[in-house]
C-alpha cells in the first residue's frame, strides 16, 4: 500500500505544485481548472491502474508460480475459474484501498471538496477490476517476472501519457486522440475528473461501457489462457 500511495503523491507534489505553479490554469473539455486539480483527478485514476496491475501481475504470479498457493487452493473443492476471479477482485479492491488513501490526502490539501467525489469510489473500483483483468492475461503467459516489463513498457506507460492524466487529450494529433479516447484509462479519467469539479460527466454510460468491455473481454481471455497453462 505504501508504494502504491507514495508514487502518485510524489507525482502530485512534483508536477502539481512545481509545474502547476508555472502553468496555472488548464483547459479540458472547455472547462478551466487549476493544473493541480487537473493532475489530481488524473493521477488518482492512474494510481488505480498501477495498483491493480501490480497486484494482478507480480503478486498473482508469485502465488500462482513461485509459492504454488494456487495449487494448494485447487486441492480443495475450488475451481481454477474461482481462483482467477478472486485474484481479479482482490486486485480491484487493493486499487480501491490505495485510491481512497490518496483521495483523503487530496481532501486534506484542499484540492477538491466536492461531495460528488463519493461517486468516484465505484468508478475507481471498476477501473481497478478492468486493469486487473487485463493484467491477468499477461500473468497467464508469463514465464518469469521479467516478462511483465513488456506489459508496463508497451501498454501501461503509453496509456499513462495518452489518457489525459498530465495534459489534455485535445492537444494530441487527430489519429492519436482517436485511439486515446477509447483507452480504459481515458474512460476512467473522463468519469472522475468532472466529479472533482462538482460536475457530472458527459456521456457517462459510454465511458462505463468502455471499462466494462475491456474488463469482460480481458477476463474471458485471462480465463482461457490460465486454463491452458494449468492443463500442461
Amino acid at each position: 500500500l505504501l508504494a502504491n500511495i507514495g508514487e502518485p503523491l510524489l507525482w502530485l507534489v512534483a508536477f502539481g505544485y512545481g509545474l502547476g505553479s508555472m502553468i496555472g490554469q488548464v483547459s479540458a473539455h472547455g472547462v478551466q481548472m487549476p493544473y493541480i486539480l487537473f493532475l489530481a483527478s488524473g493521477s488518482v485514476c492512474m494510481s488505480a491502474m498501477n495498483a491493480a496491475s501490480f497486484e494482478a501481475l507480480y503478486s498473482a504470479f508469485s502465488r500462482m508460480h513461485v509459492q504454488k498457493t494456487w495449487d494448494g487452493i485447487l486441492n480443495t473443492p475450488i475451481e481454477l475459474d474461482d481462483v482467477v476471479l478472486a485474484e481479479m477482485l482482490w486486485a480491484g479492491f487493493k486499487a480501491l484501498f490505495s485510491t481512497v488513501a490518496i483521495l483523503l490526502v487530496m481532501l486534506a490539501l484542499g484540492i477538491s471538496h466536492s461531495p460528488k467525489l463519493l461517486l468516484a469510489l465505484p468508478i475507481l473500483l471498476g477501473a481497478g477490476i478492468t486493469f486487473a483483468s487485463m493484467a491477468l492475461v499477461f500473468n497467464a503467459k508469463a514465464k518469469g517476472y521479467d516478462f511483465f516489463t513488456y506489459y508496463f513498457t508497451v501498454v501501461l506507460s503509453p496509456m499513462m501519457f495518452l489518457s489525459g492524466v498530465f495534459f489534455p487529450r485535445e492537444q494530441l494529433p487527430g489519429v492519436a486522440r482517436a485511439v486515446a479516447d477509447w483507452l480504459p484509462l481515458s474512460a476512467a479519467v473522463d468519469l472522475v475528473r468532472p466529479l472533482f469539479l462538482d460536475q457530472w460527466p458527459e456521456h457517462p454510460w459510454r465511458h462505463v461501457a468502455v471499462l466494462a468491455a475491456y474488463a469482460v473481454a480481458s477476463f474471458w481471455v485471462a480465463l482461457a489462457f490460465t486454463r491452458q497453462r494449468f492443463r500442461r
